[in-house]
């Protein structure tokens, strides 16, 4: 399928009048909807919004490429647009976007629909092609420019074919699989090329692996490039040099790595999710405990949120009347969804240790933690506490096992994964757990004791704590290690904890809001527009929204936003808040305990934090004629 054939003149936009990000969004929507390409235009806004959140498209070189794979799409699409003074689409170099193409790509895409698309992708690497882009006059221009360059490549691939030796070895992949995979794979191949290297690129897109690396050319590479944003399967890389950087960097620095690939200038991948050296700054993103912890609190949340919502729905029903709904819902979120919390964190804080093979002995572990009982046979188990034990516990067994069985005959390989793996490992965390259970029951019992005993000031100081720690790092592991800490204790019928986590996860995007709608001539006008998209982030318990404020200006906006949600998290611990749902914001406010008068303290203290969060960073930042 050629490009054209998903880019037409009723998709192409020469010259674009939006002059912020947000527009430039929403005037490339409006071309794709109006030319009849989607179902919904703001299913699709919220898809593409989304991408957005996880990292800017803006690749740099004056390219932006948002895309969403999405069922709001009706047909797969792409919208060209260009702006001749460039706006500010928060590259990644820093620098102005003046060419977009919007990927539209449907649920059921097809693999030809999807090859297509991040082909395109691709072709932007070559700056000549970018060129005669910047310099169309028509849209006819643009689509002969698309044409010349899709005839071209295809003589290169098949040129290139017969060449296909190589010692370096790279796989590249994104969240989505569309853009950046592809973008990173033809800049490492082109780069390589100058430098006169050999070298083999693995894409994990949308339409599948291509170009997958075999067991000969691993045995064969002197270093391996993982250039991913999202999980890669590593297990067949033991022993040698793996260099992990995000997908942005082989776009960006590609002769940097593709040169330290060359020296075999990276730490050796030992198997079991570990290289050599785990805080190595070349994988650019966190490992280790945090990585494994992080695995197992991501794969939890859906049933965290919606396991806990329905229930509280149940009790908002009435379920103490033996209304059957409410009964029903309570069966699914509490008796289901609720009781699988602590076996999933542990069964995936396993796998990210010992991948597949842990998975098995930490569910089995995590559910050993909640079933068994205390040595004087009291409480419903350990809990997260011991949740999170069994996840490490079985982890690090699994890994010990298997290599305590790598000296077996090679006969014996595949029995290892469908016997020997899962039954010694589940047998050893099994008995463990089972011995060290009752005592750690005793000490999750104490701990929950303790905290429900707390009252007057030491309740404040806990929630000065909780909704501080929420707005630290926004998202990150001091945020997160609260946010867990207020799930745990609301798997333990403590609700007040997690109100204070909610409140104070809350305040920073609220804040920020108020402060650019208050402050104005404190902040740019793409500050001002991102500061209308953090309420309703805000309002719905997305603290990342305010994620670019902190960015630009740390030394400023962090504190006041810690000041903001400790205020928040101890107003609601000193008003008594209790909160059975675990996230929704403004959404499951209703389902505070105690009626209205609870629900309107409760959003007292979220507006009390936001509201100093706004005036101390207003008060903090200078103006703008003045910086």
């Amino acid at each position: 399928m050629k490009i054209t054939e998903l880019l037409t003149k009723e998709t192409i936009l020469l010259n674009m009048t939006a002059s912020s990000k947000p527009e430039a969004i929403d005037e490339l929507i409006g071309k794709l909807d109006k030319a009849g390409k989607l179902n919904d235009r703001d299913e699709f806004k919220q898809a593409i919004q989304a991408r957005e959140d996880q990292s800017t498209t803006g690749i740099g070189e004056g390219i932006a490429i948002p895309h969403a794979k999405t069922g709001s799409v009706k047909d797969p699409a792409i919208a060209f647009g260009r702006s001749q003074e460039g706006l500010d689409y928060e590259s990644l170099d820093g620098q102005p976007t003046n060419l977009f193409f919007m990927i539209a790509a449907s649920e059921g895409a097809n693999n030809a629909h999807l090859e297509t698309l991040s082909r395109l992708s691709s072709f932007l690497m070559d700056t000549n092609f970018r060129s005669k882009l910047e310099q169309a006059k028509t849209e006819d221009e643009v689509i002969e420019a698309i044409n010349a360059k899709e005839a071209e490549e295809d003589g290169d691939e098949e040129a290139e074919e017969s060449t296909s030796a190589g010692k370096i070895l790279a796989v590249t992949a994104c969240p989505t699989g569309i853009a950046h995979t592809y973008m990173a794979a033809d800049k490492l191949k082109a780069t390589a090329k100058e430098m006169g290297v050999n070298i083999k690129v693995q894409t994990n897109g949308s339409g599948g692996v291509k170009n997958r690396l075999t067991k000969e050319d691993i045995a064969e590479a002197d270093a391996i490039i993982v250039a991913a944003d999202t999980k890669v399967e590593m297990e067949h890389f033991h022993g040698k040099p793996v260099i992990e950087v995000p997908v942005a960097k082989a776009i960006h620095e590609p002769k940097e790595l593709i040169n330290k690939a060359v020296n075999k200038d990276a730490p050796i991948y030992q198997g079991g999710g570990k290289n050599q050296s785990e805080d190595s700054e070349e994988k650019g993103q966190r490992s280790g405990i945090y990585k494994h912890l992080m695995n197992g609190v991501s794969n939890m949340l859906p049933f965290v949120v919606g396991g806990g919502i329905l229930i509280a729905i149940s009790f908002f029903w009435g379920i103490e009347s033996e209304n059957e709904f409410a009964q029903m819902l309570s069966t699914i979120g509490g008796g289901n969804a609720f009781f699988l919390l602590v076996p999933v964190l542990a069964g995936f804080i396993a796998s990210s240790i010992a991948d597949r093979p842990g998975f098995a002995p930490g569910m089995v572990g995590g559910l050993i933690a909640i079933t068994q009982t205390s040595a004087e046979g009291a409480g419903n188990g350990s809990g997260f506490l011991g949740g999170l034990i069994a996840g490490f516990l079985a982890g690090y067994l699994t890994l010990l096992i298997k290599k305590l069985l790598e000296g077996l005959p090679a006969v014996l390989d595949g029995l290892k994964t469908v016997l020997f793996y899962p039954v010694l490992a589940i047998f050893a965390t099994g008995m463990i757990m089972l011995l060290i259970n009752p005592a750690l029951t005793s000490v999750y019992t104490w701990l929950f004791d303790l905290l429900d005993s707390m009252s007057g000031t030491n309740l404040a100081l806990l929630g000065i704590i909780v909704g501080g720690m929420m707005a630290v790092d926004m998202g990150g592991p001091v945020n997160k290690a609260a946010y867990t800490f207020g799930i745990a204790a609301l798997e333990a019928n403590n609700f007040t904890f997690i109100a204070a986590a909610m409140a104070g996860g809350m305040v920073p995007p609220l804040a920020m809001g108020l402060a650019t709608t208050f402050f104005k001539n404190k902040f740019t006008k793409q500050e001002r527009e991102t500061g209308k998209a953090a309420y309703p982030l805000g309002a719905f318990f997305i603290t990342e929204g305010a994620i670019p404020f902190a960015a630009a200006d740390p030394a400023r906006v962090i504190p006041s936003m810690v000041a903001g949600s400790a205020l928040a998290g101890m107003l609601t611990m000193l008003f008594g808040i209790g909160l059975r749902a675990p996230h929704g914001g403004v959404i499951v406010a209703p389902l505070v305990e105690g009626g209205i008068t609870q629900i309107l303290l409760y959003l007292v203290a979220i507006a009390a934090g936001s509201i100093l969060g706004a005036i101390i960073v207003g008060f903090l930042k200078k103006d703008l004629q003045k910086a």
